[in-house]
């Protein structure tokens, strides 16, 4: 059996991203909502944070036009976030999609990438993100497109979503979710 090559140690200011993080899914906070029968609370998801197939179907639509549609889709579970839908390009309709300026940096998948969804006179400016060359451990995103549900009918598994609170991140909320979920106000360190 032939070993694999270590991996370089990552830059301090890397790690230190990593390790500020007081909630990391071992335990819920006593402010978390109790979960309802078939809910799950975004509370137990790890972090770092777990890529998972999504075994339901994931929609996308805008004004009556698909953007999306795959039942072959990746989810993040994050703690206090719920999950972010990354949907391989093959079943995205990229005609719709431009290049958007600017960029941001996760500390557990790397540099984004941002588009634009066009159609006509159209836009949505910057609702769509990438990682072309995602960080160790997230490298199954590469091939794969995120959306902000906000302004778009999304749905998973024909269940609802709607955004994660505040303008940053990009989770979708569902009925099947027990929160409160990071993005609503005084939440930066959860």
């Amino acid at each position: 059996m032939t070993a694999r090559p270590a991996s370089p140690p990552l830059p301090s200011w890397l790690q230190s991203a990593r390790e500020h993080w007081q909630w990391r899914g071992q335990a819920r906070p006593p402010f978390a909502a109790q979960p309802g029968p078939g809910q799950l609370s975004v509370w137990d998801f790890p972090r770092p944070p777990r890529l998972a197939p999504e075994p339901r179907e994931v929609r996308i639509m805008w004004g009556g036009v698909q953007v999306a549609r795959s039942a072959r889709t990746l989810r993040v579970l994050e703690t206090a976030h719920p999950p972010t839908y990354y949907i391989p390009w093959d079943d995205v309709a990229r005609e719709l999609l431009q290049p958007a300026p600017g960029g941001s940096f996760c500390e557990w998948k790397g540099p984004a990438r941002y588009w634009s969804l066009v159609r006509g006179n159209k836009s949505l400016p910057s609702h769509a993100w990438s990682y072309p060359q995602p960080l160790a451990g997230a490298e199954a995103l590469a091939d794969c497109v995120a959306f902000y549900a906000r302004g778009l009918e999304c749905s998973v598994g024909g269940l609802p979503a709607t955004p994660q609170p505040g303008g940053f991140y990009g989770g979708w909320v569902t009925p099947d979710l027990a929160g409160p979920f990071k993005g609503d106000p005084a939440s930066e360190g959860w």
